[in-house]
């Protein structure tokens, strides 16, 4: 049987039309039946709105009670002890007699002085008188009158060596326990007892020196210490203006009411210093924190996406951390799912806090 070449050239032609027609259906088929996990799926995920509150920056130190004043009592003479004026453990006012030392000789030398200057004051006297109506020269007056200005002179340089033998209270405050005894014989090295004020109290710590140029008077400190479980709370009165180069860093003192006197000096307390305080500060859990290479970023749910935002951050606590810059209240954080998420990937938020 023979075809012709026409035949033969058109069913060519048709053989290739179905050909194409098949490719094309094949193709159309199989964009039509995807299957739908060959899609990339929403990431499942947890997320917070951003807002304000407040936040203290907080230093957490260690530290010691000091008396507001102390001093250790010694006399200033040698001699023995006749008096002692006070109880141990009892208040004293400032310039209370404490200790009395015997001061028998000097009164004497005292009182002789004075029947001298007594003398040697009317003699002054009837010179000067004989002065005026040129009686004697005034050479001689003026001895007369510098022997008077000699006793005085004496009589003062005693007062000041009387007053040395008395010990007084340089300042109100509670005197400890006596090293002394009534009949003792004492010198200038001889401990009589402590003198301490302490309401208030001073409250000594240190603070690294990064913390250093934060410090302020006036700053406000919680503290506590062993034996009581009362809170306590001081004020920053003072500050070295020095780093210490040994230790690296800044003593700080500060002033805390004592009225009942249960804070007692040389204990050891522990030290809460409140440096700088924010009302508005946008805080993160530190988990939403995801670093890179120039920083650090956060994923903001936007329009079902995820969206990389970079921000600057500040202080950090246990679980959160402070976002200063490129976050704002109101905004959307993702804080879960973080490892599979991608800048514009798709997000399903099981749960907003």
């Amino acid at each position: 049987m023979k075809f012709s070449k026409t035949f033969i050239v058109i069913l060519f032609l048709v053989t290739i039309l179905v050909v194409i027609k098949l490719v094309f259906l094949k193709n159309d088929n199989a964009k039509n039946n995807t299957p739908a996990f060959s899609k990339n799926p929403a990431v499942l995920a947890n997320a917070m709105i951003a807002g304000t509150q407040k936040l203290e920056n907080k230093v957490f130190t260690s530290g010691n009670v000091l008396a507001n004043e102390e001093v250790e009592l010694k006399p200033e003479a040698s001699g023995k002890i006749l008096r002692i004026n006070f109880k141990e453990g009892s208040k004293v006012e400032k310039n209370d007699l404490l200790i009395q030392i015997n001061d028998a000789d000097l009164q004497a030398q005292l009182k002789k002085l004075g029947l001298q200057m007594k003398l040697a004051s009317e003699q002054e006297q009837r010179q000067k008188k004989l002065l005026d109506i040129n009686g004697i020269s005034q050479e001689e007056y003026d001895i007369s009158l510098n022997h008077l200005n000699t006793l005085k002179a004496d009589e003062e340089f005693t007062k000041a060596l009387l007053a040395k033998t008395e010990l007084r209270a340089p300042f109100n405050g509670i005197i400890g326990l006596k090293d002394v005894s009534e009949g003792s014989y004492v010198s200038p090295s001889q401990s009589i007892a402590w003198l301490q004020q302490i309401d208030p109290v001073k409250i000594d710590f240190s603070v690294p020196e990064k913390y250093g140029a934060l410090v302020r008077k006036g700053d406000k400190i919680i503290f506590t210490t062993a034996g009581l479980k009362d809170t306590l709370h001081g004020e920053v009165y003072a500050i070295q203006p020095r780093i210490d180069m040994a230790t690296r860093t800044l003593q700080v003192r500060a002033l805390s009411p004592n009225k009942e006197g249960k804070i007692i000096p040389g204990s050891f307390v522990k030290v809460e210093l409140v440096l700088k305080e924010f009302n508005d500060a946008i805080m993160l859990p530190t988990e939403a924190i995801v670093p890179v290479l120039k920083g650090k970023n956060v994923f903001v749910y936007r329009n079902g996406k995820a969206e990389a935002q970079k921000i600057q951050t500040g202080i950090r606590t246990d679980a959160q951390i402070q976002v200063v810059d490129g976050v704002q209240p109101g905004d959307t954080i993702i804080t879960t799912g973080l490892m599979q998420l991608r800048a514009g990937m798709a997000v399903t938020l099981s749960n907003i806090k």
